[in-house]
C-alpha cells in the first residue's frame, strides 16, 4: 500500500518539530532538497502499489533521497541508515517531518528501493535539475507563441513562429565510457569450474527430489576439484597446461549436463523442486558450455556474446583500449555534455560503436531545445563520413580536421589547428566529469548484482555530479552576491 506524501512540513519555518534543533538554510542538503522534484515522480512511484493493501510503502522521496545520500558519501546500505539515523539534516532530506533516534527504515529496503525507482525516473528527475525541457513541454511553448490556432508545423520544420529559419544555438559534447562491474576477472578455467559445481548442485537436488530412481548419477566432483586445484596453485601457468585444464573441466560439465537433460526428459516437471537460482542458472550454462566447447575446438579466444560471469551473464566484455586495462567488463555508458551537465545517451551491455549514436543523440537535442547544436564537439570515432554529411547538412560544427589537404595558406593554417587544439580542449570537460564520476562516485566500479539496479546505479551517479555542480554554482553566485553587498556597504560608508 502507498501513501501520498506531499506538501511537507517546512522543518525551516517550524525548527521545534525537530526538538529544538535549528535547521541552518546554509546547509547542503537543506538546498539539495529544493532542487529535487520530489512532487513530479511521485505518482509514477505510486503505481508499483497497490492503494488498499498491504503495509504502508516509504515515500518516495525517502527512497531516492536515502540513494542520493549512498551515492554522495559511497556508504554501504547499512552505514546509509546508521548516518540517517544520527543527522537531522539527512532526516530532512529524505521527508521525515520530525527527528527521530529510531532507523526510518530497515537497511535491507535499499535494494527494494533500486528495483522500484527505475532508470527511466531517474533520467526523468535528472532533465529536471539540468533544466532540459520537455518535447511536450516545448510543443506547447511553440503552440502558445504561435497565432493561437494550435496548428503545429511538424518536426521537419525548424523555424521561429514568424516563419523564419530557428538558428543553431548552443554546444553539444559526446563521449562513451565504460562503467566496469564488480565481477571475478573472467577465466575460462575458473568459469568451467563454477559451471560444474553449479550442475553438481543441480543433481544432487534432482536427486534427494527422487527423480534419479535411487541411483545418483556420477558426477566425480572430487577428482574435477583436485584437477583444478592442481592448476589454480600452480604458479607457472602456461598455454598447454590451460588447454588441458579446461578439458577436463569441460568434459565434466558435458557429462553433468547430459544428465541432467535425461533426467528432465523422463521428468518433465523435476525442475519445479529445485531452488529458484538453480532454475535460472542451468540455461547459462548450457550457453556457457557451448561457447567454451567452441573456442577449444576452433583454438579461438573471442566468440560473439560471450558470457564472462554466471551471476551477472548479461556483462560482457568491452575493449577500450586504454592503457590501464584493454579491456572492461561492464556496460558501455554513451553521455552528452550540455554546458558541464551530463545526461545519459545510451547504455548497452554489449560492446557498440558509438559513431553510430551521433545523429540520434543530435535528434534528441533538436527536440528539447527547438534546435539544432551550433557545435558538436566529439572523438576522432564519431568523424564518419555519415556523420559528416549530416552535419553539413544541418549547419552544425563537427570538431575535428576537415576531410581532403590541409589548406595551402600559412595562417589559415595555423588559424585551422588553433582551432582545433582549443576544441580539443573544450571536450576535455567531459572526460574531467567522467574521471570525477569514477573517482568519487559509483562509476568507476558498480557494486550492485542486477541488471536493472546496476543501471539504476549508473543514473544516479550522474544525477548526484549534476546536483553537486548546481550546488556549487549556487554557493559561489551567493559568494559573489554577499561580496557585492559588503562592497556596496563600504562604498556608501565612504560616500557618507
Amino acid at each position: 500500500m502507498y501513501k501520498r506524501h506531499l506538501n511537507q512540513v517546512n522543518l525551516l519555518d517550524e525548527p521545534e518539530m525537530f526538538g529544538g534543533i535549528k535547521l541552518s538554510k546554509e546547509n547542503q542538503w537543506v538546498k539539495l532538497a529544493k532542487m529535487i522534484p520530489w512532487g513530479k515522480l511521485e505518482e509514477k512511484y505510486a503505481e508499483q502499489f497497490s492503494d488498499k493493501t498491504g503495509n504502508p510503502a516509504c515515500s518516495f522521496r525517502m527512497a531516492l533521497g536515502s540513494l542520493i545520500i549512498k551515492e554522495k558519501y559511497q556508504f554501504s546500505d547499512e552505514a546509509t541508515v546508521e548516518h540517517i539515523t544520527m543527522n537531522p539534516y539527512l532526516q530532512y532530506f529524505i521527508g521525515l517531518r520530525q527527528y527521530t533516534s529510531a532507523e526510518p527504515f530497515n537497511a535491507c529496503q535499499m535494494t527494494r528501493f533500486r528495483q522500484r525507482i527505475t532508470p527511466e525516473m531517474l533520467s526523468e528527475v535528472n532533465d529536471i535539475v539540468i533544466g532540459r525541457p520537455k518535447a511536450e513541454e516545448k510543443k506547447k511553448d511553440d503552440h502558445q507563441d504561435g497565432d493561437g490556432t494550435g496548428t503545429d508545423a511538424g518536426p521537419a520544420e525548424e523555424s521561429s513562429s514568424d516563419g523564419t529559419e530557428e538558428k543553431n544555438k548552443g554546444t553539444l559534447i559526446l563521449d562513451a565510457t565504460c562503467a566496469p562491474q564488480n565481477i571475478r576477472f573472467p577465466t575460462d578455467t575458473a568459469l568451467l569450474n563454477e559451471a560444474r559445481e553449479n550442475s553438481e548442485q543441480i543433481i544432487d537436488e534432482l536427486h534427494a527430489a527422487g527423480y534419479t530412481d535411487g541411483k545418483k548419477p556420477r558426477t566425480y566432483r572430487e577428482k574435477a576439484h583436485k584437477q583444478y586445484n592442481s592448476y589454480s596453485k600452480d604458479r607457472k601457468k602456461n598455454a598447454k597446461k590451460t588447454r588441458k585444464c579446461i578439458r577436463q573441466q569441460l568434459g565434466y560439465l558435458v557429462r553433468n549436463l547430459s544428465r541432467i537433460s535425461e533426467i528432465m526428459q523422463a521428468h518433465p516437471q523435476c525442475m519445479k523442486d529445485v531452488r529458484k537460482w538453480l532454475r535460472e542458472r542451468l540455461p547459462i550454462l548450457m550457453i556457457v558450455c557451448e561457447q567454451q566447447k567452441e573456442m577449444y575446438e576452433s583454438k579461438m579466444h573471442r566468440i560473439a556474446d560471450r558470457i564472462v560471469s554466471l551471476s551477472q551473464w548479461w556483462v560482457r566484455p568491452i575493449v577500450r583500449g586504454k592503457q590501464k586495462a584493454e579491456t572492461e567488463f561492464g556496460a558501455k555508458v554513451e553521455m552528452s555534455d550540455i554546458d558541464g551537465y551530463l545526461r545519459i545517451e545510451e547504455i548497452h551491455w554489449d560492446a557498440f560503436n558509438e559513431s553510430t549514436t551521433l545523429i540520434d543523440s543530435v535528434e534528441k537535442y533538436r527536440k528539447a531545445y527547438g534546435h539544432y547544436p551550433e557545435r558538436v564537439l566529439a572523438d576522432k570515432i564519431f568523424r564518419t563520413r555519415d556523420n559528416l554529411r549530416y552535419c553539413k547538412l544541418h549547419g552544425i560544427h563537427l570538431n575535428g580536421p576537415k576531410l581532403g589537404k590541409p589548406a595551402q595558406d600559412p595562417a589559415q593554417r595555423r588559424a585551422e589547428l588553433k582551432q582545433e587544439w582549443l576544441e580539443s580542449g573544450e571536450r576535455g570537460d567531459i572526460e574531467r566529469r567522467f574521471g570525477i564520476g569514477k573517482r568519487c562516485y559509483s562509476l568507476g566500479l558498480i557494486m550492485a548484482k542486477l541488471k536493472v539496479t546496476s543501471e539504476t546505479t549508473i543514473h544516479l551517479s550522474v544525477l548526484v555530479l549534476n546536483l553537486q555542480k548546481r550546488l556549487r554554482l549556487l554557493l559561489a553566485f551567493f559568494r559573489e552576491w554577499l561580496s557585492f553587498c559588503k562592497w556596496k556597504v563600504c562604498y556608501a560608508d565612504l560616500a557618507a
